[in-house]
């Protein structure tokens, strides 16, 4: 898997000579490394008891000291609340978690993990940590330059969707902008 090459970028230009495809770079890059984990992590999930998109909104909730309001969890992941209600129903069946109506909103739901939930994630989770790690471990000292940059990528992203929707009434709805690069040393 590569990003684009340059004879693509070529022909876009050459083909459209006002677009801007400095972006393309870039773009394909992020789609290259999330198909690359995606790939990596395909096993895992083969036969487990949870889904990717499953464990993604147990993590979380494996720690957490109180319930979660499932709107701010989709907001804070930069997930679809439709998509997380259906998953969240999904693992509500299966007595991974607990939903309430919050006594404050009755519109918002309550979300705990159950013992069943814990040991779902307790299971996954630090397996998918070490093939995550596996993955990375080639970047050495370049671990925290690579993070600073992917966070300065986030930022710049969440700055840009801002300025997209503002005036059109649509909310961002993505909890990114608590990403902030690593301190240097």
């Amino acid at each position: 898997m590569q990003s684009h090459p340059d004879g693509v970028r070529d022909a876009w230009a050459s083909h459209n000579p006002g677009l801007d495809i400095s972006a393309m770079e870039v773009v394909a890059l992020v789609k290259q490394v999330s198909s690359l984990f995606d790939l990596a992590l395909e096993p895992l999930y083969e036969g487990a008891p949870l889904t990717g998109p499953e464990a993604e909104l147990l993590i979380p909730l494996r720690h957490a000291t109180e319930p979660a309001i499932a709107r701010r969890l989709a907001d804070n992941m930069g997930l679809s609340r439709a998509g997380v209600s259906k998953t969240l129903a999904k693992l509500e069946k299966r007595g991974h978690i607990e939903r309430t109506p919050s006594p404050a909103d009755r519109r918002a739901a309550l979300v705990t993990i159950t013992e069943s939930g814990r040991a779902a994630i307790d299971a996954l989770f630090p397996r998918q940590v070490e093939i995550e790690t596996e993955l990375l471990a080639g970047l050495g000292e370049d671990r925290t330059r690579v993070a600073d940059a992917l966070a300065l990528l986030a930022r710049v992203m969440e700055d840009g969707m801002a300025r997209r929707l503002r005036g059109t009434g649509r909310d961002l709805g993505l909890g990114l902008s608590n990403i902030r690069a690593t301190p240097s040393p």
